[in-house]
């Protein structure tokens, strides 16, 4: 049965314009506490489709030096699970595109899962993703999220057997998230031909949600490339490695980075369009 929540139906609904839809990952409490609403909102008026907020762990073993970087930030900023479902909160009070937690499933058990699902979907989370937690051996969660109302998204990868990709399929919500590489966040994508003929068989095989593209893609060049055969990119490194040098950056104001942020995100999104590029004659 074909997904119907939230998540889904807003990127079915980019994907009928004519669009490919784009979301983009940032660490909670990266680079500070005090930045990660002002960063979220620049995002969302830079035409970000949905955005994923990342909960800082300690060993976040899918991602690459620029996420764990952020991760180990955050945590020696001292931020908390509570202060990132505050940020999801009050960013939820002024926009309605979706968003979705991205993290590891030992703070989630830390915290007890059926609370974490509740206190997310109150905090106007839509969606979570967590790499670390194969759905068919994470039932507990699953249902969790299914009972709170939260979508439960998975993974699939370049190595994923196509009966396990089908079943992944019918087990998750709000899409589908297909892994670009085998490896980690940032890492370059290499030949795209292999790349692509993956993407075109799994979105042959995956018919109930969205299917989403993420890792190696930093680029508005990547995001029309890659989005050939899926309904949209998503983009966390780039971002996150562009955060950083903004805020290491002494001469700049807020506002002067959020604009930077702002014409980054805009920049990816017109990658998503019918016609992404001008014309020149």
């Amino acid at each position: 049965m074909a997904s119907d929540s939230n998540i889904a139906r807003h990127i079915r609904s980019v994907v009928g314009r004519g669009e490919k839809a784009l979301g983009i990952f940032l660490t909670s409490g990266f680079p500070d506490r005090a930045s990660s609403l002002p960063l979220l909102q620049a995002i969302d008026a830079g035409g970000a489709d949905f955005i994923e907020l990342g909960m800082p762990f300690s060993d976040p073993l899918a991602e690459g030096l620029p996420i764990q970087y952020s991760s180990q930030v955050a945590l020696s900023g001292g931020i908390t699970m509570q202060d990132t479902l505050q940020i999801a909160k009050d960013f939820r009070a002024s926009s309605e595109t979706p968003l979705i937690l991205m993290g590891y499933g030992n703070p989630i058990l830390r915290y007890g899962v059926s609370n974490f699902f509740e206190d997310a979907r109150s905090s106007g989370v839509n969606g979570v993703i967590l790499p670390d937690v194969p759905p068919e051996e994470g039932s507990f969660f699953v249902q969790a999220a299914k009972s709170s109302g939260v979508d439960f998204i998975s993974l699939i990868a370049p190595t994923t057997p196509s009966d396990r990709v089908t079943k992944i399929d019918e087990i998750s919500s709000g899409f589908v998230y297909a892994v670009s590489i085998t490896g980690i966040t940032g890492a370059d994508l290499g030949s795209k031909k292999p790349i692509l003929d993956y993407l075109k068989h799994s979105k042959s095989l995956v018919k109930n949600n969205p299917l989403m593209v993420g890792f190696g893609i930093r680029t508005q060049a990547d995001v029309v490339e890659m989005t050939q055969d899926a309904d949209g990119a998503i983009v966390g490194s780039a971002l996150v490695s562009l955060v950083r040098r903004l805020w290491e950056d002494n001469s700049l104001s807020l506002a002067e980075r959020l604009l930077e942020i702002q014409t980054f995100i805009h920049d990816l999104k017109t990658g998503t369009l019918n016609e992404p590029f001008e014309n020149i004659d």
